[in-house]
């Protein structure tokens, strides 16, 4: 059994289709009743961990497999000391659950008892409701045990998947879905643990393979724990040697956007940092930090050549006058980050659209970093509703419309690009929901990104966005306060990356 964290390594994440896949396998490699008898036995296991106090642990059962998981489970509570009781939510509906009830009722867990326990602080209620099995929104006994199990003084343990969470998506499946403490997923973690709401649902995840082998059965995305760093830096190396990244936006009245930019890029590491601000009022100096070199029309000065060898940002805090400046950036850019009111522009304009598909033929890579609502318009939404269904889907649908590597920023952000498996990071938190972390990110990717060396141009972006996404959530997950002003987040991430 693990922990599944945060700052773990890599991991493959199996949907539905490709996880009952594997648990055909298993089946049918193990005696009958066998698997169901190893997932009982782990939840009891994770269950005495969590609660070893517990008077009394308690499980709800659905009337599935997940169901039998849950009567497995309280039978060997049973058998090691606990008091267990069961309440079901419908008489058990396979071979292998009407099979456990027959075994809990043999070995003495009480099965619906007509004064159940109440349960304190200190004990525990296991969700085992619906699992893998739920296609539609809970109802009757099942949704009244959701509400039921949502509204306990304890912590709740959810087998395989808070029931009513969908497993590829993330999201709900209608108004009743169990809110866990901890989440055993068995044979594969899901997508849907990692991203949209499933990380406040299922809680902490733990992941117990029960014995099966997923290698042979592709993964439908992977989970980025940012383990990936670029090489240490050399003794004889100079700031040339770290690349230049261009940030250009900061329209009247947004100018914090491109320096918030700007000031993460230099402190990823990137050797020098020129920053266009669009408003023609600004500052021609950032007091914080004067080592950033502000430049008046930067992207319309520079030869093909120079726009080649940079990587730019473009468009944090760049309102309606970025669309100028994209037509020469979308042409010349080596390394593209595209962020804000850039992505605003590229929805609104099929020209555009135009010259990103052709720097995907010519080899150039973009990165574009939109959070949902931004993402939806380029999908051509009105809301962020249909993103948000299928948050998966909806960038690997962008990235493969569009031909660049996509991160779709959020709960579990999303890195997509075209031809391979997405990745979902592991790391963040609500600490992030203030103004500006947006633009910490884009200047943080790009300073990350200016510095890598490796040949192919997509992979090197593709470790690039990974690592800085994780890190940026990672900056988040460490702060003691509640939230994180951008420019504290520039600060956190330098601190963190020493």
């Amino acid at each position: 059994m693990q922990r599944i964290a945060t700052c773990g390594p890599q991991r493959p994440l199996h949907g539905l289709g490709a996880t009952r896949t594997l648990e055909a396998q298993a089946l049918r490699s193990v005696p009958p009743h066998t698997l169901m008898r190893r997932a009982g036995a782990a939840v009891a296991r994770l269950a005495l961990a969590l609660a070893p106090h517990a008077r009394v642990i308690r499980v709800w059962a659905g009337a599935g497999n997940n169901g039998g998981d849950g009567l497995e489970a309280a039978l060997e509570l049973q058998r090691l000391g606990k008091q267990a009781e069961v309440l079901l939510a419908g008489a058990p509906a396979t071979d292998d659950a009407r099979d456990a009830l027959a075994r809990a009722r043999a070995g003495g867990v009480a099965i619906d008892p007509p004064e159940p326990t109440p349960l304190g602080p200190a004990d525990l209620a296991i969700d085992a409701l619906l699992g893998l099995g739920a296609s539609r929104a809970p109802a009757g006994a099942v949704a009244e045990a959701i509400r039921a199990l949502n509204g306990l003084p304890c912590a709740v343990l959810a087998i395989d998947l808070p029931s009513g969470l969908h497993p590829d998506t993330g999201q709900p499946l209608g108004a009743d879905c169990v809110r866990a403490v901890h989440t055993l997923t068995l044979l594969t973690l899901k997508p849907g643990l990692f991203t949209g709401q499933g990380r406040d649902l299922a809680g902490q995840v733990w992941l117990d393979d029960l014995g099966g082998d997923p290698d042979g059965i592709a993964p439908s995305a992977t989970l980025s724990g940012g383990a990936d760093a670029p090489a240490p830096r050399r003794h004889a190396q100079h700031k040339g040697s770290f690349g230049d990244v261009a940030v250009v936006g900061g329209a009247p009245g947004m100018a914090g956007a491109a320096l918030l930019a700007g000031r993460a890029a230099h402190a990823a590491g990137a050797g020098r940092v020129f920053v266009e601000l669009l408003d023609p009022g600004a500052a021609p100096l950032d007091p914080l930090r004067p080592e950033l070199m502000l430049r008046r029309d930067w992207s319309a000065r520079q030869t093909p050549a120079t726009l080649a060898s940079t990587t730019v940002v473009a468009g944090c805090g760049g309102g309606d006058a970025i669309r100028a400046a994209l037509p020469a950036l979308l042409s010349h850019a080596a390394r593209l980050v595209l962020d804000a009111d850039a992505l605003n522009a590229l929805a609104a304009d099929t020209t555009l659209q135009g010259l990103l598909h052709e720097r995907a033929r010519r080899g150039m890579a973009s990165v574009l970093t939109p959070h949902p609502l931004e993402a939806a318009r380029l999908l051509g939404h009105d809301s962020a509703a249909p993103v948000q269904v299928d948050r998966l889907a909806a960038a690997q649908a962008l990235a493969d419309r569009l031909q660049a590597l996509v991160v779709l920023k959020g709960s579990g952000s999303v890195i997509a690009a075209p031809g391979r498996a997405p990745a979902i990071n592991a790391s963040g938190n609500a600490a992030l929901a203030t103004a500006g972390t947006g633009d910490v990110l884009a200047g943080w990717l790009a300073g990350q990104w200016a510095q890598r060396g490796e040949a192919d141009a997509f992979e090197r972006a593709w470790r690039a966005a990974c690592r800085a996404v994780w890190q940026h959530g990672r900056a988040a997950e460490t702060t003691p306060r509640p939230l994180l002003r951008a420019a504290d987040l520039v600060e956190a991430l330098a601190r963190a990356s020493a």
